[in-house]
Order: structure tokens, then sequence, then C-alpha cells
């Protein structure tokens, strides 16, 4: 299938590693342009010399109000245009509801929730007809995970605000999406395994509770996300699109 991707330019947040990344690239692969970021401008400068010549990015916080323009302008001075983002940060600390501090919360609502929503409102304020925006969340948005209890409180509301935006944005043809990732094998992920006190026997009754019997790969995240982007996925809005090897139990 030819997902229409040749030459459009998309922003990627979290993108020096693990799902960003592997997103990152495939849209390369496809004939894509990218704008990709993270805290560490070491890591940016590694990524953008891997992806080669179809790839620019910058260090910047998503929980700075500055980032958005940024962003975008990197993406309108490198490449002319912009047609998308895939709006993804890094997992807040890992824990019990009870164990965690107001600093924890108001830190995780800064970067998760209030930054993902100022950069998906800049974004779509310059997209045009055709314009994609995806959200990274996890499936912690349909079901609470384990010792996850910051993200088990932030990233349900940031599917609604995403089902929002895409009926604000629809009348304009832009179209707005969430992903929800399981057990995919990140580092992320590895590290939540090795809090464990036996990281294998885990990661083992993790996989038992996945109906495919294992853990994703980042690749196939990757194409997920990027058909979501698309112009192939044009009348795809307002989804919550589970990859999950079938994890969630909900419809």
């Amino acid at each position: 299938m030819d997902l229409g991707l040749a030459d459009r330019t998309y922003i990627l947040t979290g993108a020096t590693g693990g799902l960003g990344l592997a997103t990152a690239q495939v849209l390369v692969a496809e004939g894509a342009k990218v704008v990709i970021s993270s805290r560490s401008q070491e890591s940016v400068d590694r990524t953008v010399a891997e992806l080669g010549t179809s790839a620019t990015g910058i260090a910047a916080d998503n929980s700075d109000p500055g980032t958005p323009a940024r962003l975008i302008s990197a993406a309108r001075d490198s490449f002319g245009r912009l047609d998308g983002a895939l709006i993804s940060v890094g997992g807040p600390p890992a824990g019990l509801l009870m164990e965690r501090s107001e600093d924890e919360w108001r830190s995780a609502f800064e970067s998760v929730f209030l930054g993902s929503i100022r950069l998906a409102t800049a974004v779509g304020a310059e997209l045009g007809d055709g314009g994609s925006i995806a959200f990274v969340l996890s499936s912690s948005a349909k079901m609470p995970v384990a010792n996850l209890a910051i993200s088990n409180g932030l990233r349900p509301g940031l599917a609604m605000a995403a089902k929002t935006l895409a009926d604000e944005l629809g009348p304009r043809g832009i179209r707005v999406n969430g992903l929800l990732p399981g057990r995919v094998d990140t580092d992320r992920v590895r590290e939540l395994d090795a809090l464990a006190d036996d990281p294998a026997a885990s990661r083992a009754a993790n996989e038992a509770a996945i109906p495919l019997r294992r853990y994703g790969k980042p690749e196939e995240f990757g194409r997920a996300a990027a058909f979501l982007l698309s112009p192939a996925s044009g009348f795809i809005t307002g989804t919550m699109l589970p990859v999950d090897g079938g994890l969630i139990r909900g419809i």
C-alpha cells in the first residue's frame, strides 16, 4: 500500500528512542521528512545523523511553552511545509497513587498533559486540509496499569482531549487520533520490568496476559503510527487505536 507520505513533513516529539524513533524510521523510509525532538541535544544529533537528510531536529522540552513555535519553525525552515505531528512524551514516574507527591503530579501534568495539548493546538492552527495529529498514549487510557498511578490518571484525560480536538479540527479536514501501546519492547518497558523483584518472571507474567503471548516490536508500533499520520487513513479520526497484541480487554 502506498501511504502517500512522500515529501510530507511531520514533527515527532520524544523521537530519539523507543516508539517515536520507530515511527520516524518508518516515515523516512516511506519518503516523508521529519523534525524530531527530545531533551538531549546529543541524542537529537545522533538520531538525525542516523535518519539522514530527510530529518532535522532540536533539543526541546514539551513542558516549555516556547517548544511548539520552535518545532513548527524548524519544519517550515527545513522542509517548507508541515503536515502533522506525532506527540509523545516520556512516561511519568512509576509508583503507587498513595506514594506520589504533588510535585510529581505537577511535573507530569506540565509535560504529559499540558505540553501535549499546547503542541497539538499550535500544530492544529498551522495545518490545512489533510493534516494529521496523533498522540502516543498508553493502554492506561482504557484500563489502569499496575504501579503507574500518574499515567493512569493523566492518559484517559488526554485521550478525551484528543477526541475533542478531532471534533474541532474535523471541519477543516484535519484528523486527530491516539495510539494505545501496550507492552512494547522499548527501554521504558524494560525499565518498568526491572523494578520487579524478579524481572524475568515479571516479563513472563506480562507476556502471558497478552493474547499473542509476546511483547510488541517498536517497528510494529511505528508502522501503525505512520498509517494513522498518512493520507491512507484519511477517513479515520477521533480513534484510539490499541497497538497491544490484544492486551486491552474492553471493546
